[in-house]
């Protein structure tokens, strides 16, 4: 299939997803000589990077999202929808929602990824992964209300299991969960409580491979974990988790079994392609990866369909270097980008070399004045590389009054260390921690 450059009318761009690449793919066209429809089955762009801070009280949900409506209400060529796409019709050329039926011309698919239990889909009753707000409040919900519970507990084993956390996985979220809940026990909550002694919490990050942030530089990752053991938290590396249930995590580590009685169990260990990814290879009979991940050919169309875009995490891009790009935010912006402008070439009868991605490195924050940037030649850890977390992070934001927000906001917990959205939402029935055989 080739893309009609017949357009006396405006070429009809349908973008599914208003995440990072969807929203930049958007941003790109807003000028062109299109028609774009934005679809979402939220209204609102959501700034993942900062889930972890909603989790731990720092910011709340509004703090990092952006209505689309406002983010493209200048961009007359765009029309946003709140809806889901159920179904593709690719020889008609239409995405079908719910009752309604959507041309395009060209179609680009940016809905990102779920988290992914290797198999053990049960797992996540009692460990939450984080990727929308409704799992930043789950996951807040259970790690104040872990202390809540802990606080009126008088048997001292159950006591000790809702003061434990267990997180699972050492990358960048696992890690940035870790420094966080460590922060609250240590030094925001101590003051906070009568019956308990918060610094008595266990926080523990375990990790499949043999050091946590394996993407970054050998010596970065060091840098994190000695942060993080100076903060508290007690790290497992070459482990494997064998079974989450009943408030308990079993996990092999050098061929011993153990086993940890805990009340907060936080996933950060994996994530496997959204459901569009099974749609789109039943539409168009594309090849997924394992992990429901759409492959791609070097300029991020589909085999076979050259008006068919995938993009962001929902993309196995592996044309550069034999390595699948990371389901990062700058891959995904970059993607966005990339396509949006393909479009205006195309339209032209022109095109564009193959995707590259431009890596920009990689960070991390671990606490307050403790963070680790590699920048490949330059690598910073400590208050410099926190400092430009910080500066990062704030670029990225969407909206101009969420970035002055989220400014006050950081700077009011670095002066008082308070974190004032430790707001528990949600029910209260805190169930009674089991006890180990």
């Amino acid at each position: 299939m080739t893309v009609s450059l017949e357009n006396n009318a405006p070429h009809k761009v349908v973008i599914i997803g208003g995440g990072f690449g969807g929203l930049y793919a958007a941003k790109a066209l807003k000028k062109a000589n299109v028609d774009v429809t934005l679809i979402d089955k939220r209204n609102f762009h959501l700034f993942q990077p900062l889930l972890y801070q909603v989790a731990t009280g720092t910011l709340s949900p509004s703090d990092i999202s952006a209505p689309l409506r406002s983010v493209f209400s200048k961009s007359k060529n765009t029309k946003v929808l709140l809806g889901e796409v159920n179904n593709i019709d690719v020889k008609a050329q239409q995405v079908i929602l719910g009752d309604e039926l959507i041309s395009y011309d060209t179609l680009i698919i940016a809905t990102g990824a779920n988290h992914y239990y290797f198999g053990k889909d049960h797992w996540k009753e009692f460990a939450p992964g984080l990727k929308t707000v409704e799992d930043a409040i789950e996951m807040r919900r259970r790690i104040f209300g872990a202390f809540e519970a802990a606080e009126k507990e008088t048997d001292p084993e159950k006591r000790r299991a809702f003061l434990t956390f267990v997180i699972v996985g050492g990358g960048p979220t696992g890690v940035e969960l870790a420094g966080a809940i460590a922060e609250l026990a240590y030094k925001t909550l101590k003051e906070d409580f009568r019956s308990i002694n918060t610094s008595d919490a266990k926080i523990l990050l375990l990790q499949g491979g043999t050091r946590v942030l394996p993407h970054i530089a050998p010596e970065l990752s060091q840098a994190a974990e000695e942060s993080l053991q100076k903060l508290g938290v007690v790290i497992h590396t070459s482990t494997r988790v064998k079974n989450i249930e009943d408030d308990i995590v079993t996990f092999k580590q050098d061929n011993e079994l153990i086993k940890i009685l805990t009340k907060t169990i936080l996933w950060a260990a994996g994530v496997q392609g959204s459901a569009m990814g099974k749609i789109l290879a039943e539409s168009t009979s594309v090849e997924c990866d394992h992990t429901g991940r759409v492959i791609v050919e070097p300029n991020l169309t589909i085999e076979g369909h050259n008006n068919i875009f995938v993009i962001g995490d929902l993309a196995n891009f592996s044309h550069q270097n034999g390595k699948v790009l990371p389901g990062v935010a700058p891959v995904a912006k970059q993607q966005g980008e990339y396509v949006g402008k393909l479009i205006k070439r195309r339209l032209q009868g022109l095109t564009l070399p193959d995707f590259h991605y431009n890596d920009v490195g990689s960070l991390a924050m671990i606490g307050q004045n403790l963070a680790v940037v590699d920048l490949g030649l330059i690598k910073l850890t400590g208050f410099i590389a926190w400092v430009f977390w910080l500066l990062v992070h704030i670029y990225f934001l969407i909206e101009f009054d969420t970035k002055l927000l989220i400014v006050f906001q950081w700077a009011w917990n670095y002066i008082t260390r308070n974190r004032r959205s430790r707001l528990i939402t949600g029910r209260a029935d805190f169930l009674e921690a089991k006890t180990v055989n």
